[in-house]
C-alpha cells in the first residue's frame, strides 16, 4: 500500500513540475542511481551495478537529447561534449568495474546539479522582480509613514 502511495506522489510531483524542476529531478535520479551502482560495485554485485549504471546512462541520454542547439549552439556543444564524456566514463565503470570512473562521472553530475540550482535561483529572482514591478502599488505618503511608525 505504501509503495502505491509513493508512486502516486511521485507521479503527481512529475506531472505538476516545471521543466526546470524536472531537470533537477533528473539530476537527483542520476545521482541516486549512480551512488547505488557504486555501492553495488563495491559489493561485487556487477549485475546490479550494470543495471543501475544503465539507468544513469538513460538520464544522460535524455539530457543530451533535450539540448536545443538552435537556441545556443556554443553552450549546447560544450554540454554535449560533457555528457558524452560522462557517458563514456559510465561505460568504462560498467565494463571494467572501475569505481573511480563512476566517482568521476558522479562528481561531474553533482557539479552540474549545483550549477543548475544556481541558475534556478537566478531565474526565480528574475521572475519575482518582473512580477513585483508589474504590481500597481501606490507610492508611500505621510499617512502611511505615520501608521508604520505607530505600529513599530
Amino acid at each position: 500500500m505504501n509503495s502505491q502511495i509513493a508512486l502516486n506522489y511521485l507521479r503527481t510531483k512529475v506531472l505538476t513540475a516545471t521543466p526546470e524542476q524536472l531537470q533537477l529531478m533528473l539530476f537527483d535520479g542520476a545521482l541516486r542511481f549512480g551512488e547505488q551502482a557504486k555501492a553495488a560495485m563495491g559489493e561485487k554485485n556487477y549485475e546490479k551495478s550494470y543495471e543501475l549504471i544503465g539507468k544513469v546512462q538513460k538520464i544522460i541520454t535524455e539530457f543530451q537529447s533535450s539540448l536545443k542547439h538552435d537556441v545556443n549552439p556554443v553552450l549546447c556543444g560544450k554540454l554535449s561534449a560533457l555528457y558524452n564524456y560522462i557517458y563514456r566514463r559510465l561505460i568504462e565503470a560498467s565494463v571494467e568495474h572501475k569505481v573511480d570512473a563512476i566517482e568521476e562521472a558522479l562528481g561531474l553530475l553533482r557539479y552540474q546539479r549545483e550549477t543548475w540550482i544556481l541558475l534556478l535561483d537566478q531565474i526565480g529572482k528574475s521572475r519575482a522582480a518582473s512580477k513585483a514591478s508589474s504590481i500597481d502599488m501606490p507610492a508611500p505618503n505621510d499617512r502611511m509613514e505615520a501608521s508604520i511608525r505607530l505600529s513599530a
